[in-house]
């Protein structure tokens, strides 16, 4: 049982990581036409494409597309659950940690946009259209950390205060999930979803 539930929630995590990142594309206005971008949108357009229909877009946050984010990371959640016989544990509290769940994705995208980032600029030195979108996405969180604090010898820091900020928000989120259902979160962790 523990095999199907790390294939299904993995697949689960890795399906709201591709709807995340056409969120973040839409928002920073990344390039559409790079390959992979299109990948991005065709694989997430059988099901978001007739829900934008129906939810408008809030500014430049596609809200469709978070909705059904927000849906699977409910639906992991609950399958999980299920597949460990917990189910009857979820109760008033599944909505603020399905919310906590999606935080934590997000941040966890984050993470590995600027990791893979880093790691391509020492091989493909921006030759890759990945890089260069990567740099599109990455690029709002790390400016505004490079104005306060630049190069310094050629070593640029905002990549890993980035991430150091992102690590001591996901501390941040176990303290909440754990003042939220202490019994939900220790059983989240154990099944490995959070």
């Amino acid at each position: 049982m523990q095999t199907l539930v790390f294939i299904v929630t993995t697949l689960f995590q890795l399906y709201i990581f591709v709807l995340l990142l056409r969120v973040w594309m839409q928002c920073v206005r990344a390039d559409f036409y790079n390959p992979f971008s299109q990948f991005v949108v065709k694989a997430t357009q059988p099901i978001v494409g007739p829900l934008r229909r129906l939810i408008p877009s809030v500014g430049s946050i596609d809200t469709a597309t978070l909705l059904v984010a927000f849906v699977l990371s409910i639906a992991d959640i609950i399958f999980g659950m299920w597949a460990t016989n917990m189910l009857p544990a979820i109760g008033l509290t599944l909505l603020p940690m399905a919310l906590i769940l999606l935080l934590t994705y997000i941040g966890k995208l984050i993470f590995w946009m600027i990791l893979i980032r880093a790691i391509l600029s020492w091989v493909s030195q921006g030759r890759n259209p990945v890089d260069y979108l990567l740099f599109q996405l990455t690029e709002p969180l790390m400016a505004p950390i490079r104005r306060i604090i630049p190069a310094m010898g050629g070593l640029d820091f905002s990549a890993m205060i980035v991430m150091f900020i992102l690590i001591a928000l996901n501390y941040l989120r176990v303290d909440v999930s754990l003042m939220i259902d202490p019994s939900l979160t220790a059983m989240l962790f154990s099944i490995g979803i959070m």
